[in-house]
């Protein structure tokens, strides 16, 4: 009987929700410019906000899959389960700190800060160099950021530290990657001898310099 009860539990948690149904619709459908859209619209969010805007989008295009929203739309899948999870309890997260001492997140204390946060995230990301999925890589590190704001003339007294910038980037949906650069070229075996060759050929064709006689 315990078994069959495990059975039945563990089937009811796989079993997919009403708002979970594997949709006909296709990510691939989307287009780039689609996906920038909504990308941007998600920027301009911030918090409780932010999450539910992500959990929609991943409810209508990606079947409620947070890995798949995570490689349609570049967000953290951590940030759109806990979206998911909001939206499907009605139960806002919102942070051990803010629960003990009643303070909001940095980026609801600080929206314009967190907007202009956002739009350098955007501005430094660039397209997934093998063309394999329509993730954007930012480049953005948490010390640039806290540069970009300093010299943007934002109070110095309102910015996070350098732990916090990154929590901060997360929570806002931005994961922090290291570029990879383009590797050269390896030197093919038959490099020094195409070149020898070009210098031979070249010497033979220098006009030979007559001499006077003496």
């Amino acid at each position: 009987m315990a078994q069959k009860a495990a059975a039945n539990i563990t089937g009811s948690l796989d079993a997919p929700t009403s708002e979970q149904v594997p949709l006909s619709f296709s990510p691939k459908d989307l287009t780039q410019e689609q996906i920038a859209d909504i990308r941007l619209a998600a920027s301009r969010m911030s918090g409780c906000q932010r999450r539910g805007f992500m959990a929609e989008m991943s409810l209508k295009y990606c079947s409620g899959s947070p890995r798949l929203t995570e490689s349609i739309f570049g967000w953290s899948r951590d940030t759109v389960e806990t979206g998911l999870g909001e939206k499907r309890t009605g139960i806002l997260c919102i942070g051990f700190q803010s629960s003990r001492c009643g303070n909001k997140a940095w980026e609801e204390k600080h929206p314009e800060m967190a907007e202009f946060l956002c739009k350098i995230a955007e501005d430094q990301s660039q397209q997934d160099p093998t063309f394999q999925s329509s993730v954007a890589f930012t480049r953005l590190t948490g010390q640039s950021a806290l540069n970009a704001l300093a010299e943007a003339g934002f109070n110095k007294d309102d910015l996070p530290s350098l732990s916090s910038m990154v929590e901060i980037l997360n929570r806002l949906g931005y994961r922090l990657r290291k570029v990879v650069k383009a590797k050269p070229l390896k030197k093919i075996e038959e490099t020094d001898a195409i070149f020898e060759n070009i210098k031979k050929k070249t010497w033979k064709l220098k006009p030979k310099r007559a001499r006077l006689p003496g």
